[in-house]
């Protein structure tokens, strides 16, 4: 498995639009807008593949100095539990602490809570709805 750094509007962000669709946005009846794609422009985007094949990606976006969020963590439904993800989120964890951040913070969903703790990861406050389903603020300071 390789992990790489994805570029914004690049052949391979057009396969991360197609998973992150696929495993997050669909089954919430949901469809990416136009905005929130070119927003993504200054996001660290990153992904996992075998051969040319995307099996997960997750993008990183300054909060605040010193600070990153993750966002949109999705592995292809058939390969989840197979340490795609963690592998993801170590590459993420690693990125952020080279590029300088201290803290990675996300809106977790809340039937993925246990494999962010596993990871050391916290939950800060309480459940909160977005995007019609039920999160967590959760961090981890690198």
């Amino acid at each position: 498995m390789a992990l790489k750094i994805i570029d914004h509007g690049s052949k391979e962000y057009q396969q991360m639009i197609q998973l992150r669709e696929a495993i997050l946005r669909k089954p919430l009846g949901m469809d990416f807008t136009q905005q929130e794609l070119d927003n993504e422009k200054s996001n660290i985007l990153m992904a996992a593949y075998e051969d040319d094949q995307m099996l997960g990606c997750c993008m990183l976006v300054e909060e605040e100095p010193g600070t990153v969020r993750l966002r949109q963590m999705a592995v292809m439904n058939d390969l989840q539990g197979k340490g795609i993800g963690r592998a993801l989120m170590q590459f993420a964890e690693n990125l952020a602490r080279d590029t300088g951040y201290k803290r990675i913070t996300m809106h977790a969903r809340k039937n993925a809570i246990g494999f962010y703790e596993k990871l050391g990861y916290k939950k800060i406050g309480k459940e909160f709805e977005e995007i019609t389903i039920p999160h967590y603020v959760m961090e981890k300071v690198l």
